[in-house]
């Protein structure tokens, strides 16, 4: 065989080459096209969120009516009276209902911390008898309505003389809400390791310095969520306040808001803003500490 036999299959090998078919090019889904799903749903969205902002729009717009117009059947006003949030403070003890609310809620809150945070770490840490029948004891009690009790709660406080004190309220209003608050912060505590407290008293710290210095700047979403909750459940209370104080001055600010709604006329302009003015400091105050109380809301759900 000739060395041109030899290369002809080299030759055709050549020749022949594989044909490629190209690929039809797929299209890439445009990032800012939104699917029909996510329409209908972010219109569902709107739509609540409307339905629930819709009342707060007609309690503001309601605030800002000249006393000559609240009967008026139109949506907004034609004249908008700012003097009313200037004369609600004049006409009325919405000041020093303010300061009463301002006192209760501070000192419930700090009472519920300082008897809930000891209870709470004794339970995460100490495997001891009755556990769970204590855990089971603080849950029933948060079962009991603060209105079924009012009766004893009166009759009690008469005997004591401690009516129409800020310390009533105080008293109340703490142990009202001392159950959650040893369930949320036991919870938490219970999800840190116990290792680290381990490795500190090792370091030379006590038991009470390592709770101070180690679990307790990790327990902090844990502690705030306790006293966020304690203190709008404080600030918001009504029917006790309406029962234990009877003297306007010693009354909290959910009380002295409902003193504008009289026997035979109520002073809607006055009463929502009053009402305006109750609910923006606590909305101020969750906006900024959200997060840290949704992670102590989820304390312990993950392992």
């Amino acid at each position: 065989m000739t060395q041109q036999t030899l290369d002809r299959p080299r030759a055709r090998q050549g020749r022949h080459r594989p044909v490629t078919t190209a690929r039809p090019a797929t299209r890439r889904p445009n990032p800012r096209r939104l699917s029909p799903r996510t329409l209908v749903i972010t219109a569902v969205a709107w739509l609540l969120a409307a339905v629930f902002l819709l009342p707060y729009a007609q309690m503001v717009i309601t605030a800002l009516r000249p006393a000559d117009e609240l009967r008026d059947a139109t949506f907004l006003p034609r004249h908008f009276a700012w003097s009313n949030f200037i004369d609600v403070w004049r006409e009325s003890s919405l000041g020093g209902n303010l300061r009463v609310t301002l006192l209760v809620a501070t000192g419930s809150t700090l009472l519920v911390l300082v008897v809930a945070l000891p209870a709470a770490y004794y339970t995460a840490r100490m495997k001891f008898r009755g556990r769970k029948l204590f855990l089971l004891l603080v849950l029933v009690t948060q079962m009991f309505q603060p209105t079924s009790l009012l009766v004893g709660l009166y009759r009690e406080f008469y005997q004591l003389d401690m009516l129409n004190s800020v310390w009533t309220l105080v008293l109340c209003n703490a142990a009202f809400n001392l159950a959650f608050a040893i369930w949320i912060l036991s919870a938490y505590i219970g999800s840190i390791p116990v290792a680290l407290e381990e490795a500190a008293m090792i370091d030379g710290l006590s038991r009470f310095q390592a709770l101070i210095r180690v679990t307790l700047p990790l327990a902090l979403p844990g502690v705030v969520t306790a006293v966020i909750f304690t203190f709008i459940a404080a600030w918001n209370e009504f029917v006790m306040g309406l029962t234990l104080s009877t003297v306007p001055d010693s009354q909290p600010l959910t009380v002295g808001i409902n003193n504008f709604i009289g026997n035979y006329t109520v002073q809607w302009n006055y009463l929502f803003a009053g009402s305006i003015v109750a609910i923006l400091p606590v909305v101020v105050l969750f906006a900024f500490i959200e997060r840290q109380v949704v992670s102590g809301l989820t304390a312990g759900s993950v392992k």
